[in-house]
């Protein structure tokens, strides 16, 4: 039986990356890694949290993952600007009235995008698939947290489901299935977050350090937090060690299972 195997992109980081975005009572969390590749043997450090801001006006931050030379060209766009066929209007992410049409905007750019660009790449078998995290609080507004997909639609974080996730999520995902609700405080949702992003790391040599944080207070459209994990940071070393000593004592703790086979 023949089988055929799709020809992976080199240089653009298409099956690295863990993005994640927290949204709770006080704020938000949005945490990402660094690392792509132009192959197995050519790791490389690109940002891809990404923060706009207009202090005590706006703040806005894109996460991305995916083909990381589309996910460039759509963040250009948006800083550049597109024009809106029926206003006239050159839209960009900062001149966006409300976080629901920066969203919006963010949407029809990578369908612009992969319009231009999506139809060669398909043709020559590169992976061409996206996707961003958008978080942020315009003046006036909710502080909101969206999903875009490659087709340039998105979902919108719930109280229910106070988290999402792009990239290598699910490695991550069980910690905050069970740590996160709407009511976490805001520096738990952070640690957790980092420990999500830790499980990632431990079973996936494609996501890895610096990890970029960004932490939001409700209501002051300023990063409270934004800053660069590198290797060998104390406390994310730390926090490594603790939460394996803890699943190590906890998995002592349980009483093992009572099955035994007949006889």
């Amino acid at each position: 039986m023949a089988i055929t195997l799709r020809r992976k992109e080199r240089g653009n980081g298409t099956d690295m990356t863990y993005c994640c975005g927290v949204l709770v009572r006080d704020g938000l969390v949005m945490i990402a890694d660094t690392r792509t590749n132009a192959g197995l043997d050519n790791v490389s450090t690109f940002r891809k949290l990404h923060v706009y801001t207009q202090p005590g006006e706006r703040i806005m931050a894109i996460a991305s993952s995916g083909n990381l030379s589309l996910s460039q060209s759509v963040r250009s766009t948006l800083i550049e600007g597109f024009e809106n066929p029926e206003t006239g209007e050159v839209e960009t992410l900062m001149n966006a009235p409300t976080m629901f049409q920066a969203a919006q905007r963010i949407g029809r750019a990578i369908r612009n995008v992969q319009t231009v660009e999506g139809k060669a790449l398909a043709a020559a078998e590169v992976d061409h698939d996206v996707a961003f995290l958008f978080g942020g609080q315009i003046k006036g507004g909710p502080l909101r947290l969206y999903m875009i997909y490659s087709a340039g639609n998105f979902i919108e974080c719930t109280t229910d489901t106070p988290y999402l996730q792009i990239g290598e999520h699910k490695y991550g995902k069980p910690v905050l299935d069970r740590a996160i609700s709407y009511t976490t405080d805001l520096y738990d949702a952070l640690k957790i977050s980092l420990i999500s992003m830790d499980s990632t790391m431990r079973s996936n040599i494609g996501v890895g350090l610096p990890i970029d944080v960004l932490v939001v207070r409700r209501d002051t459209c300023a990063a409270e937090v934004n800053y660069r994990i590198e290797p060998g940071e104390p406390y994310f070393h730390d926090l490594r060690e603790r939460w394996s000593a803890a699943l190590r004592a906890a998995h002592i703790a349980i009483p093992r299972p009572p099955y035994r086979g007949p006889g």
